[in-house]
Parts: C-alpha cells; sequence; structure tokens
C-alpha cells in the first residue's frame, strides 16, 4: 500500500518538523472500483448498502495489520468491480491515509458480502 500525500506530510512535520501528529482514534476501509493516488481521487463506492467499516489494526515490525475480519453490509445493489481500497481517518470524507490495489478484483452483486479477513491487509514501510 502506498501513503497519501497527506499522511506523508503529517509523518515528516512530526518527525523533522516538530507539530505533532495525532493518530486517528478510528480507522475506516473505503473500496474503490478506480485507481485512488497520492493526492486521493479514485471512485469510492456509494449507495447500494455501502458504507465505509472500521478497522483496528496490529503492528509487528515494519507491517501493519487489520487484526480482525472487516465485513461490509451485503449489498443491495451492483457494487461493480473492486479493484483498490483506502484507509481514512473518518467514516464519511476524512482524510485518505494510505491505498493499494487488490490481490485479485472482486465484482459485488445485489445480496453479495465483501469481506477482508483478519491479517489479509498489510500496510508496510520499507
Amino acid at each position: 500500500m502506498s501513503f497519501s500525500n497527506y499522511l506523508e506530510t503529517e509523518i515528516l512535520d512530526h518527525v523533522f518538523g516538530g507539530s505533532a501528529y495525532t493518530a486517528p482514534s478510528t480507522l475506516y476501509v473505503a473500496l474503490y472500483t478506480a485507481t485512488p493516488n497520492d493526492a486521493g481521487g479514485g471512485t469510492e463506492l456509494s449507495g447500494s448498502g455501502y458504507t465505509r467499516k472500521s478497522a483496528a489494526f496490529t503492528t509487528s515490525g515494519a507491517t501493519t495489520s487489520n487484526s480482525g475480519a472487516v465485513e461490509y453490509n451485503a449489498a443491495t445493489g451492483s457494487w461493480g468491480t473492486i479493484t483498490h481500497i483506502g484507509v481514512f481517518d473518518a467514516a464519511t470524507s476524512g482524510n485518505l491515509l494510505a491505498y493499494g490495489a487488490l490481490s485479485a478484483s472482486k465484482t459485488i452483486g445485489a445480496g453479495d458480502v465483501f469481506r477482508i479477513p483478519a491479517g489479509d491487509l498489510d500496510i508496510t514501510l520499507n
């Protein structure tokens, strides 16, 4: 996953600029049908029962992973093909923190449930 421009600036300012960055108390996972980028962008899902879902993370070494499954409500209509995910600091709007492509795209139709098993959402720094 890549960090957004927002998070990169916050980290640099925190470490080198002396301005404290307060980590969000809750993180939310968003689903995309078009690629986001460092500045945001992309096409996040909307409608048909979609809402961002909160996620907790556990860090070990240079990797942090979701500590529990992230499960979305059943789609009430077609969500299209999900290609990317993003991590935000708010349930709506907010700041994109990190984003990345799914290892395999997934088409979601009415009644389908999208689920990210525990440990499958990894964010790594190298």
